[in-house]
């Protein structure tokens, strides 16, 4: 076990999941997960055993088949899995903010039909916000959802979709103008919708296409794809929560648990890189000694650790706000501010240490250092978290005079 990134005050429980997570990411990711992102591949195996070990219930209710866990335990589950393999604690991700959003705001029936199914993975979640026009201004989005009797039926195009392709349940977005003004602010006209879904592509069931996979530079293996809704017809007890109006503030519930979860990602990339390159810095040698007796590389090297450990500690610190029931915001989005940009940091000063070969494919630094950006996009960007951060602050230390 790394010095690095400990976490204090765990119970037995918590740590024995840990525990069994790091093993299985050291025995089943690892060795892998190089060779299935260069050729694009979903992991199927690696799936199949996160069902095994019953990570897809991780957070879900008991009552509901899950563990019951906290989202620190998550967020430190995922830390673990993005060290193996970014890509796979994106596929998890995405199904528990719509585990979450379910246990939250479903209604009795919602959570009885789905949750269930979630905890074992056979049903898996993705969620839509996202679309091509308008990057993270949410408010601007143009997907609708108009009553049609006891029915909604959808038209819009949705953009960004992880686990688009191979997930049964999406959580979608769209305005619903039923029952509101039509001056009303434009988040209190949005609903969520539950669309289930065969996985696949093309027209996976009447109204409904997945185009396909967004060819990326990274975050690869994972499916990202559109989502286009021409006439789609949802039952209107497929309203998440069963009252229209509160998408906006569902789905924003439900980001705050994905950036503490960007924060993760961005903990565990970290991690792996610093190991890559401490490991690589001990067996390269330059005029006549190992690397790391060079002091430029201890510089590079201590600076990593510090930002390794400064991120891991925000991380935690917003999951167990989050945990207390109080509100986190501030805190999640400082926690994916700084670990996202940290990550970049720490990733290309192992690129850096290996030298030419960190250009090579045949070195894991050459995936990370593909990987690390899109953490500075994800689950908003580093510019709208530091909107939120400033805005919250001057909530916090409003001028009285």
């Amino acid at each position: 076990m790394s010095r690095l990134a400990q976490t204090a005050g765990l119970t037995d429980i918590q740590r024995e999941i840990l525990s069994t997570v790091r093993d299985f990411v050291d025995k089943e990711i690892l060795p892998v997960a190089t060779e299935l992102e260069h050729r694009d591949e979903y992991p199927t195996a690696i799936v199949e055993g996160l069902r095994e070990l019953g990570l897809f219930g991780l957070m879900i209710p008991e009552e509901y088949g899950g563990l019951g866990e906290s989202l620190l335990t998550y967020a430190l589950c995922v830390e673990e899995i993005a060290r193996g393999w970014m890509s796979v604690s994106g596929i998890v991700n995405t199904h528990f903010i719509v585990a979450y959003l379910l246990k939250r705001y479903g209604t009795r029936e919602q959570k009885d039909t789905f949750l269930p199914r979630m905890a074992e993975g056979e049903v898996r979640g993705a969620f839509s916000m996202s679309e091509p026009a308008l990057g993270s201004d949410v408010s601007a989005i143009t997907s609708k959802g108009v009553r049609d009797g006891d029915v909604y039926v959808l038209n819009g195009q949705k953009m960004w979709l992880t686990n688009g392709g191979t997930s049964h349940l999406v959580a979608v977005l769209c305005r619903s103008e039923e029952g509101h003004p039509q001056d009303a602010p434009a988040h209190r006209s949005m609903t969520t919708f539950l669309v289930e879904k065969e996985p696949g592509f093309g027209e996976v069931r009447p109204g409904l296409t997945i185009p396909g996979k967004i060819d990326k530079m990274g975050y690869k293996g994972v499916d990202t794809t559109e989502l286009v809704m021409d006439g789609l017809r949802i039952p209107a007890d497929r309203v998440l929560g069963g009252t229209t109006g509160r998408g906006f503030y569902q789905m924003m519930d439900g980001v705050e648990i994905g950036r503490v979860n960007v924060a993760a990602r961005g903990c565990g990339v970290a991690q792996r890189a610093f190991e890559l390159g401490v490991s690589y810095a001990q067996q390269r040698h330059t005029f006549g000694k190992p690397i790391a007796q060079h002091q430029a590389i201890q510089f590079k090297l201590a600076e990593m650790a510090t930002k390794v450990e400064a991120a891991h500690a925000m991380m935690v610190n917003a999951a167990r706000k989050k945990d207390s029931g109080e509100r986190n915001d501030l805190e999640a989005g400082m926690a994916k501010y700084l670990a996202s940009e940290y990550c970049k940091e720490v990733v290309e000063d192992a690129f850096r240490i290996h030298g030419g070969y960190g250009f090579s494919k045949e070195y894991e630094i050459e995936r990370l250092y593909r990987e690390a950006p899109m953490l500075l996009i994800g689950e908003g960007t580093a510019e709208i978290q530091k909107m939120i951060i400033g805005r919250r602050l001057l909530e916090e230390y409003r001028f009285q005079g």
